[in-house]
């Protein structure tokens, strides 16, 4: 009776460890952020056209991907810390962004944004340089 209940057993073990199936590996969260590239805003990429969207009511020019990981375009206005007034286009997903400035007294300036407030993003060039936002 004894070596039944052993033959089972080995059976169920075997049956146990030998179904090994590959299962898919969950999303790891990192604190690393994506990094959105000023070049970005150039090229809509054949995957980000499936999701393309403009919704005239808001302000941002366009938008692409999917809930919860959209991308979004935006004209922008403001000043640099020195009083200049600039202009330009930015891309940004979550908090973060990046896109290019233009000014009749600098060059092309690319950029990084970071949101401050509804509508209000703080830049910084890669000198250092810092201007104040607002979406058009």
């Amino acid at each position: 009776m004894f070596s039944k209940y052993k033959i089972l057993f080995l059976v169920l073990l075997l049956g146990i460890t030998g179904c090994k199936k590959e299962l898919p590996q969950p999303k790891i969260n990192t604190f690393l952020k994506e990094v959105i590239a000023s070049d970005d805003r150039k090229v809509i990429t054949p995957e980000e056209a499936k999701t393309y969207h403009i919704d005239t009511k808001r302000k941002y020019e366009y938008r692409t991907g999917n809930p919860g990981e959209y991308k979004y375009n935006y004209d922008v206005k403001g000043i640099s810390i020195n009083g200049d007034s600039v202009f330009g286009n930015i891309n940004t997903k979550g908090k973060f962004g990046a896109g290019i400035l233009i000014s009749d007294t600098i060059a092309d300036v690319e950029i990084k944004t970071e949101w401050i407030s509804y509508g209000k993003l703080k830049a910084t060039d890669n000198q250092g340089n810092e201007f104040y936002l607002i979406v058009k």
